[in-house]
């Protein structure tokens, strides 16, 4: 399926409009959902809803994909790993034990669908209405009294074979998608996926090394450990941490990766120094924490290494910045990383981006990059730093990414998009990914498109850009597909 207008939201008992509250309407997603002018419905319903889906970047599982997971139920595909819901139950009071503790998924299902009503303005509303209507066809609104009957429609097509993992790509119209795998993973289900002919989605992997990058940890010496045995090399020195990681690069090429992603806080990238840099790994491996001046060197060493080796081989390095990671110990003692106890960061400093950025491009070894920041105080800043990168040898060569995570909603990403229309080339922008462990979450795709033609065609509206549907149409197409594809390198 690709999430056009084919299903209404309602269709009114006495052909109404039922814009006025003139009937009893189930849900508020008309065909012009958020669509607020006639340039922005234009543009959607004859340019961005018809494009296919190219997710660059998600979590989904590749093992899930090979094997065509089948769910059990709604509360397993919704509830299972999404920690933007998790975040919300727990906001409205709901126990631990029906979160991510032992409650059946039914149970944990119905919490969720009682609390929906609390939250209209979040984008997990939007988000989950959007999920049931274009999947299993509901078309009311989710809460305790109507749980009952959603769960029933929803689990008659997830435990069918057209509610399966593949079946619910292919449905969403996603030509290609890059899932986030670890250097030292062995790709086993990628290789699998990609002698199976009979999967037309291509799915391949993206390097991650930040269980490499971040020393300050204390898993790090493990990691080494792990990675050393992954590449067949003992990692006793940042030498050897690079001879792995590229002898790994070499491995992630083979079987179809063009992606790399880095995630940081506000790292300091104008450190260099070796000898701090090998200080760092020396107190890491001892089980020691260093100093944040051996840890700012070692990133920045480590960072330039890899811009270098990505650019050999042509990736597109991303580069997620300001997140603040794992702040109630309690619960990371108890569940682990990745369980909704994330915040927004402070930004990364301009001086300690272009530091890291400059030092590739001296070198012309700066390869295509896509920076995202969490904190969206730092978007003018991140898309002013990049145009001074620009080099000609590729368009938009150095990205502003998508919104992310908390900003990944209709406020946020309009801004976004208005940031880097004012000071760079949205016309260039690569668009949307879903950044998500969920199959069920390619309409954020849909989400994205609505208010992308939202912003543009509130311009034609306001009279600031002109009303030439082809022009816009062609560059609201490239947004939504043609322009990642072209940059990843995915066509063909």
């Amino acid at each position: 399926m690709i999430f056009t207008s084919k299903a209404l939201a309602f269709i009114c008992p006495d052909n109404k409009s039922c814009l006025k509250g003139d009937c009893d309407v189930k849900t508020f997603l008309t065909d012009d959902f958020l669509l607020s002018s006639e340039p922005a419905r234009r543009l959607y319903h004859e340019h961005a809803a018809h494009m296919p889906i190219f997710d660059y970047h998600c979590h989904l599982n590749p093992q899930e994909i090979y094997e065509n997971k089948q769910f059990s139920d709604i509360g397993e595909a919704w509830l299972a790993g999404d920690h933007y819901k998790w975040r919300v139950m727990r906001a409205c009071g709901v126990p631990e034990e029906y979160v991510t503790g032992s409650a059946s998924f039914r149970e944990k299902f119905d919490r969720f669908a009682a609390i929906m009503p609390q939250l209209i303005g979040n984008p997990i509303y939007h988000w989950s209405h959007l999920e049931l209507l274009r999947f299993f066809g509901v078309d009311e609104l989710l809460d305790a009294g109507s749980a009952d009957a959603v769960w029933k429609q929803a689990n008659e097509k997830l435990q069918s074979s057209a509610g399966s993992a593949r079946a619910l790509i292919a449905e969403s119209s996603v030509k290609a998608l890059c899932t986030t795998d670890d250097p030292a993973d062995d790709l086993q289900y990628h290789r699998l996926l990609a002698a199976d002919k009979d999967f037309a989605t291509q799915v391949l992997p993206t390097f991650r090394p930040d269980k490499a990058l971040h020393v300050e940890n204390a898993e790090y010496a493990a990691y080494m450990k792990k990675l050393g045995a992954a590449a067949g090399i003992d990692i006793r020195t940042l030498d050897d941490v690079k001879a792995a990681l590229r002898q790994r690069l070499d491995y992630f090429v083979a079987c179809g990766c063009r992606l790399s992603d880095q995630s940081f806080g506000s790292p300091d990238f104008t450190v260099w120094d070796e000898q701090a840099a090998g200080e760092a790994m020396r107190k890491a491996l001892a089980g020691e924490t260093p100093l944040p001046q051996e840890t700012a060197a070692y990133q920045s060493l480590l960072m330039d290494f890899l811009g270098k080796e990505y650019a050999a081989r042509g990736f597109t390095m991303q580069l997620h910045l300001g997140a603040l990671r794992n702040l109630n110990t309690r619960r990371f003692q108890a569940l682990g990383p990745d369980v909704g106890c994330d915040s927004i960061g402070d930004g990364i400093p301009a001086a300690s981006l272009a530091a890291m950025l400059d030092r590739l491009a001296v070198e012309d070894a700066l390869p295509k990059t896509i920076l995202y920041t969490l904190n969206a105080s730092d978007n003018d800043k991140l898309v002013a730093c990049a145009g001074s990168f620009q080099d000609g040898t590729t368009a938009g060569k150095l990205q502003f990414g998508s919104a992310w995570w908390f900003n990944d909603h209709l406020d946020g990403m309009e801004t976004q998009m208005r940031a880097l229309a004012n000071i760079g080339v949205l016309s260039r922008f690569v668009g949307m990914l879903t950044d998500s462990r969920s199959f069920l979450s390619y309409p954020r795709h849909e989400y994205f498109r609505r208010i992308l033609c939202r912003v543009i065609g509130g311009w034609v509206a306001d009279g600031q850009a002109p009303a030439d549907y082809d022009l816009l149409g062609g560059m609201v197409e490239d947004i939504c597909y043609n322009n990642a594809a072209r940059y990843i390198g995915i066509e063909g």
